[in-house]
């Protein structure tokens, strides 16, 4: 059975994946469950068993919440029941990725200076000193030349400031709460914020969800810590949990 989109809880009431759940965690060993379609205590009970029981897809301890969300969801059912989303939803997303997978590689120089001659553009275009962080002023020139190429006007608010980016952001507003009871509402192309405390923040953009976890192109970070290099990469397996502002879909 595939994902219904959403996660199921306590007083949920999509009864056919219910039923599913409760035969797979009784098919499993963690309880005889009724096979009736109601999310009570002895499902939630069952499932936060089979969370502490068994790991992820990809071996890592779930966590026992008692909610089935897609990675609880694909640990039950197996990955095959997860349908990546991988599809931006208009032609400005697309384009928009399409010029950040150009950027993969980008790097600080010196690291660790927010600047250098690769990453001074995005604040240029931003209209921010040099060294200052840069992840939103990398969105902000992903969003500047697709809508240069595409000839529109651009929808993303002018700034290299995270927080603000969020407050006046014009486009479809989704926040950490409702991505997480939906993840499906979650999609390629769109702008995820994440506020790291005293009015900072991070941000990227997402390329692919797929069994809770996304794949992200994000500005302003280091993968490999040996050696130290600060740019523009692909990061892969982002927990949605993460981010914990919400996201943002330009028209």
């Amino acid at each position: 059975m595939n994902y219904p989109g959403q996660t199921i809880q306590l007083q949920s009431f999509d009864i056919a994946s219910v039923k599913a759940i409760q035969q797979q965690l009784n098919e499993k060993g963690c309880g005889q469950v009724n096979i009736n379609g109601d999310y009570d205590l002895d499902t939630c009970h069952a499932v936060m068993l089979f969370q502490t029981r068994f790991n992820d897809v990809n071996g890592n301890p779930l966590d026992a919440d008692g909610i089935v969300g897609p990675i609880t969801w694909a640990a039950l059912f197996g990955t095959k029941n997860i349908k990546p989303i991988i599809t931006p939803p208009n032609n400005l997303l697309t384009t928009v990725l399409n010029i950040a997978r150009s950027q993969i590689g980008v790097i600080e120089f010196p690291s660790g200076s927010n600047g250098g001659p690769g990453v001074n553009k995005y604040h240029d275009a931003a209209g921010i000193s040099h060294g200052q962080r840069w992840s939103m002023a990398f969105v902000y020139w992903c969003f500047n030349h697709a809508c240069i190429n595409l000839e529109v006007v651009n929808p993303a608010y002018k700034t290299g400031d995270v927080i603000e980016g969020w407050r006046k952001a014009k486009g479809k507003i989704l926040t950490n709460h409702d991505a997480k009871v939906n993840t499906s509402l979650i999609l390629p192309g769109q702008v995820f914020i994440i506020s790291t405390g005293g009015g900072y923040g991070h941000a990227g953009l997402v390329e692919k969800n797929e069994n809770g976890l996304l794949t992200t192109i994000e500005g302003n970070i280091c993968m490999n810590s040996r050696d130290g290099a600060i740019g523009v990469f692909r990061r892969t397996g982002r927990i949605i949990d993460t981010i914990n502002i919400g996201f943002i879909q330009f028209e």
